[in-house]
């Protein structure tokens, strides 16, 4: 039961990348890959790194209900369970703006 892990738009797309290739030490960068990978698999880990949004998130004008947790960042996105499809809508460094 794989999902398919995407970006809405090609602009969030490229600013996610922008955002990930700044995270400091390398190391980070890859573990935020890796669990983004894994959200294909299992996009509702179990542990303290996941949690439903409650309130949700206007991302832009997407909506994320989930995040995921990896060191200080946050990844933000949302699960299409029709359709098989994670949505990945921001990556962004935990501080006072993050669920704002």
């Amino acid at each position: 039961m794989s999902y398919e892990v995407k970006f809405p738009t090609e602009r969030l797309m490229k600013e996610f990348k922008i955002n990930l290739s700044e995270v400091q030490p390398r190391k980070l960068q890859e573990n935020i890959n890796e669990r983004i990978k894994q959200l294909a698999e299992n996009p509702k880990p179990e542990g303290k790194s996941f949690k439903v949004l409650n309130p949700s998130l206007e991302v832009y004008h997407y909506v994320a209900h989930y995040r995921l947790r990896v060191g200080d960042y946050r990844i933000l996105y949302d699960i299409d369970e029709q359709h098989k499809t994670v949505w990945i809508f921001a990556l962004r460094r935990r501080s006072e703006k993050t669920y704002r």
